[in-house]
C-alpha cells in the first residue's frame, strides 16, 4: 500500500512514537492469537497557536493538533493603533496561556493568524489595507519568531474564516463562499475543497466592488461606489446614527435591529439585497453549492441573509441556485480562531514538515 518495506515502516514508526505523534491505544480489541498492538494519532503531542485580529478585538487561543479549543484570552484592540501592540498582546497571551496547559512554547507547532486586510500570503505581510494604519508590509511571521520559534501563517480574516467554517461545519462540501460581513466586507473562496487566495492573496475582495447604488459614496480605501461604503457594519452604523443616537460598531446596529426598530430593520435587509447583487456574478462564475454569511452582522441572519437570498435566487440561472445553499454561519463567532488554528494544523502536519521532523 505504501510501497515501503516492512523494516522502514516500523523504522519511521518508532521515530513518531518518539515524536510523540502517535502513541499506543490502550484497549485494542483481541483478534486472538498474540496480542494486538494499535497506534493511533496523538493530537496532544504539540499545540497550535490561534489569533484572530479583528478591526475592534483581538482574540488568541490554544487548539490541539485536531484544532479543539484548550484555552484562549481576548481584549477589545483597535487595530488602527499598530502592529507592535498587537503582536506583544499576542505574545504575552501566549506566554500566559501555555503553562496553564502544561506545554512550553518548544512545544508549539505552529502559528496561524488572521487580519482585516489584504495579506500576501507567502510573505504573511498585510498590502495596503484600508482599515490597518501602520500595518503596511509589515512582517508580521519575523516579528512574531523573535519571541517563538515555530512557522507562522499570515491570511486575511476572511480566508481563515472560511476555513473554519468548513472543517467544522460543512465538512462534505466542496465548493463554498464565505462571506464575512463586519465593520468591512470580504470573502473566502472554496472551490474543489481548496482555499483559492488568487496570485497575489487578493481573492476575494468583493467589498471593493463596485455597485451602482453607492455610486457616489466614498470608501475608506480610496475609491467611490464600493458595496463596503453602503452595505457594511461601519456604513450602516453611519446612516442610522441621528444627533441623539450615535452609533460606532456593527454590534449596535445588531442590537438596534433585534430591539424591532424598523429602520434598522429595513437597512440590514438592504444590506443583504446589495451584497446579494454581487453575490449574483459570483454564484454565475463559481456555481458555489453553499454561501455562508458570517461576521458581526449575520447575528441578525434572519434580516441580512433574507435579503442576499431574495436577490441571489431571484437573479442568478435555475441550474447554478437549484441546489445553493445560502445560511448564516454555523462555527459563528469561532470560525476565524478555528480557522486560523486549521492553517497551522495543515502546515504543522504536513508531508514536509513530518519528512523535516523524522529526519532532524
Amino acid at each position: 500500500m505504501t510501497g515501503l518495506s516492512r523494516p522502514t515502516i516500523t523504522q519511521r514508526i518508532d521515530q513518531l512514537l518518539e515524536l510523540g505523534l502517535i502513541a499506543p491505544v490502550e484497549d485494542a480489541a483481541s483478534t486472538g492469537g498474540r496480542p494486538s498492538s494499535q497506534i493511533a494519532f496523538n493530537p496532544r503531542a504539540r499545540v497550535v497557536l490561534a489569533a484572530d485580529l479583528g478591526a475592534l478585538h483581538t482574540r488568541v487561543a490554544v487548539t490541539d493538533l485536531d484544532g479543539v479549543l484548550l484555552a484562549e484570552a481576548s481584549s477589545p484592540h483597535d487595530i488602527a493603533e499598530g502592529p507592535e501592540a498587537a503582536i506583544d498582546w499576542i505574545l504575552q497571551s501566549a506566554k500566559s496561556l501555555l503553562p496553564d496547559l502544561d506545554y512550553l512554547p518548544e512545544q508549539i507547532a505552529g502559528i496561524g493568524i488572521g487580519v482585516p486586510g489584504p495579506v500576501e500570503f507567502s510573505t504573511g505581510r498585510p498590502i495596503n489595507p484600508p482599515i490597518m494604519p501602520g500595518w503596511d508590509r509589515f512582517d508580521i511571521p519575523s516579528a512574531i519568531r523573535t519571541q517563538i520559534d515555530a512557522p507562522v501563517l499570515v491570511d486575511n480574516d476572511v480566508n481563515i474564516m472560511a476555513l473554519g467554517e468548513l472543517s467544522t461545519s460543512w465538512p462534505d462540501v466542496t465548493d463554498l463562499i464565505f462571506v464575512k460581513v463586519a465593520t468591512g466586507i470580504g470573502a473566502g473562496v472554496i472551490s474543489g475543497g481548496t482555499l483559492r487566495r488568487g496570485a497575489n492573496g487578493a481573492a476575494g475582495d468583493i467589498g471593493h466592488v463596485a455597485l451602482a447604488r453607492a455610486a457616489d459614496t466614498p470608501c475608506p480605501c480610496g475609491n467611490r461606489g464600493c458595496i463596503e461604503a453602503v452595505a457594511s457594519g461601519r456604513a450602516l452604523a453611519r446612516a442610522l446614527s441621528t444627533p441623539e443616537r450615535q452609533l460606532k460598531r456593527p454590534s449596535e446596529v445588531v442590537a438596534l435591529a433585534k430591539s424591532g426598530d424598523v429602520e434598522a430593520i429595513q437597512a440590514i435587509r438592504q444590506a443583504g439585497r446589495d451584497i446579494g447583487e454581487v453575490l449574483t456574478s459570483c454564484v454565475s462564475l463559481m456555481n458555489p453549492s453553499t454561501i455562508v454569511i458570517g461576521g458581526t452582522m449575520a447575528q441578525a441572519a434572519e434580516h441580512l441573509v433574507a435579503g442576499v437570498r431574495e436577490v441571489v435566487y431571484a437573479r442568478s440561472i435555475p441550474l447554478s441556485t437549484e441546489h445553493l445553499t445560502i445560511a448564516p454561519s454555523r462555527a459563528a463567532a469561532n470560525a476565524a480562531i478555528l480557522g486560523a488554528a486549521q492553517l497551522a494544523i495543515d502546515t504543522a502536519l504536513s508531508p514536509e514538515r513530518i519528512a523535516a521532523a523524522l529526519s532532524g
